[in-house]
């Protein structure tokens, strides 16, 4: 395979972009329908970002208005207690044409599964997202690579709409916030970000009661799971010009044993990431006879974005994604043979 291209480069929104978005919600009449759409397999970000909005514009009179995402309509259970579920619909029951759609989460169109045909309807699409490899689909594209959650994007938009945060919508963005930062611990955790918490936290949610229930609660089956998996992980100290690779399997086999879901493997990157003797760790998750949902963390040596979009995924340098074909010794190697291209320099 070629050497990887360079994900495209995206700065963030300008003013026209902010006024943009502002006025299409603005104008929407009191009859309009609105769909707010995130990608699938939604973790914390996609649909913490995508309800707190949603509640934000309930509170701006917003009567129709419904929330979905592709794909089974089950949201994980670390997330089933958060606010605005009432607006979740199966994604066969969403509006067909909405006058408006908006969208959180997802770098491309092809990350909206069935959905993505609602962009395409007589109504504006607006696109709040911070992946630096968006494709720029939508009418109004609010994209800012610098921001650490599609939250902070969600709540600036709020803010410049004069809806106040409350708990609830505070609750929401707390989640989006504290899953894509991994509790304040990845680099993207600037001072903006703390200063944005802290205007979460001062609405009275309880982060502590929060972060038990998204990161400290797992199946005892889903602890016999993840033992399995890591049991079969692999280190490879040569790869990636010597900083090392890490990488498992999780099989739909694996989840019938232990009687699991598969949102319950999205945690498992975060165990493999820990390995002293590698920079990237990746994790396949089977969602087919021959089909991976792959996660890839690097530390830093590695821009794991560039990996994603060879392989026709997406992400940020230090956490991508894409799905692959074939058995999983196969797509590791598509892997394998990417890093060296994607080194950052020292």
């Amino acid at each position: 395979m070629t050497d990887s291209p360079a994900p495209a480069t995206v700065t963030g929104p300008d003013e026209a972009d902010w006024a943009a978005a502002e006025a299409a919600v603005r104008a929407l009449a009191a009859d309009a329908r609105v769909l707010l759409v995130c990608h699938v397999n939604p973790d914390g970000d996609a649909l913490g970002s995508m309800l707190g909005f949603g509640l934000g514009l309930r509170r701006l009179g917003v009567r129709h208005l419904q929330a979905t995402f592709p794909g089974p309509p089950e949201v994980p259970d670390p997330f089933r207690w958060l606010p605005g579920l009432d607006l979740l619909v199966p994604s066969d029951e969403a509006y067909r044409e909405p006058d408006l759609v908006v969208c959180f989460d997802a770098a491309s169109e092809s990350r909206l599964g069935e959905l993505a045909d609602r962009l395409g309807g007589p109504g504006r699409a607006l696109v709040l997202d911070h992946h630096g490899s968006n494709t720029r689909f939508g009418d109004v594209q609010l994209v800012d690579p610098a921001a650490a959650a599609t939250s902070v994007v969600a709540e600036e938009l709020l803010a410049r709409l004069d809806v106040p945060l409350d708990a609830e919508i505070a609750a929401c963005l707390y989640v989006a916030l504290t899953t894509d930062t991994g509790s304040f611990r990845f680099e993207a955790t600037t001072p903006a970000v703390h200063r944005l918490a802290a205007r979460l936290l001062a609405t009275g949610i309880r982060p502590g009661d929060i972060s038990r229930q998204v990161f400290d609660t797992r199946p005892f089956g889903a602890v016999r799971l993840f033992g399995e998996v890591l049991g079969r992980a692999r280190l490879e100290p040569t790869a990636a010009a010597g900083h090392g690779l890490v990488w498992t399997y999780a099989t739909q086999d694996d989840l019938a044993r232990h009687d699991q879901r598969p949102y319950v493997l999205e945690a498992l990157i975060d165990s493999v990431r820990c390995t002293a003797e590698a920079d990237v760790a990746c994790v396949l998750k089977q969602v087919g006879p021959t089909e991976w949902a792959v996660s890839m963390r690097s530390k830093g040596a590695v821009d794991v974005s560039r990996v994603a979009v060879a392989l026709g995924g997406g992400g940020h340098r230090f956490a991508a994604g894409f799905t692959g074909a074939g058995d999983a010794d196969a797509v590791v190697g598509r892997i394998r043979a990417q890093l060296d291209g994607a080194l950052l320099p020292a």
